[in-house]
């Protein structure tokens, strides 16, 4: 039996012989909640794809604020590691395990291998490309033109699409984090949000109205 994120990848439909490698290139391994898979200025050595659950990506700023630029899903690879790793440059970014997740883990130079022998397996790259982009200008637009609370709803908004949950378990120090503000700002928002009927405020979690 066929690991069910094959199902997520359209290129694999097509090639069993890439199927099998990736498989045999690949190694497995599984993240705790909050577990740290790759930190900023690490060397990239292999390019994960996740199998089970979801990665969290941040960057930092000289403040050492952080910001979500794009969560990961079963399928789906870190295309800035994917560039890193293809160029021998260190990680410009930081990715966590959102929940309990399981990556496929394939060096650099075996992902390269299947990239010259299967040119199908760019189209894989530049698919996560054009969507990773998409969601990049996405954060850009968010931060330069949009209003703090417009962000707040988006953010949770998002979380409830990746966990499928709207019943969200998040600190406003957590979400504060993410978002790059301050925790007052976050605290005021999601009151004003609750007397509007968006969000409902429990200790520790909320439930997305919205």
């Amino acid at each position: 039996m066929e690991p069910v994120f094959f199902e997520y990848i359209p290129e694999l439909s097509k090639s069993p012989e890439m199927r099998e490698l990736l498989l045999e290139y690949g190694t497995t391994r599984s993240y705790e909640p909050g577990e740290v898979i790759l930190e900023e200025h690490a060397r990239i050595r292999a390019i994960p794809i996740v199998t089970k659950g979801t990665i969290k990506v941040m960057q930092t700023d000289d403040d050492y604020r952080e910001m979500v630029l794009y969560y990961l899903q079963p399928g789906e690879s870190c295309i800035m590691s994917f560039l890193g790793g293809m160029h021998d440059e260190k990680s410009k970014i930081r990715a966590v395990a959102e929940e309990r997740s399981e990556l496929l883990l394939v060096s650099v130079e075996n992902m390269m291998k299947l990239i010259r022998e299967h040119p199908m397996w760019l189209n894989y790259v530049f698919r996560l490309y054009h969507k990773r982009f998409e969601e990049l200008l996405e954060v850009v637009n968010a931060v330069s033109f949009k209003k703090m609370d417009e962000r707040l709803l988006a953010y949770l908004q998002r979380k409830a699409e990746v966990s499928g949950s709207r019943v969200l378990y998040l600190t406003h120090e957590q979400i504060s984090i993410e978002l790059a503000t301050a925790r007052v700002v976050v605290s005021r928002l999601l009151k004003q949000m609750e007397k509007e009927g968006l969000v409902e405020l429990h200790r520790n979690k909320l439930i997305l109205r919205a």
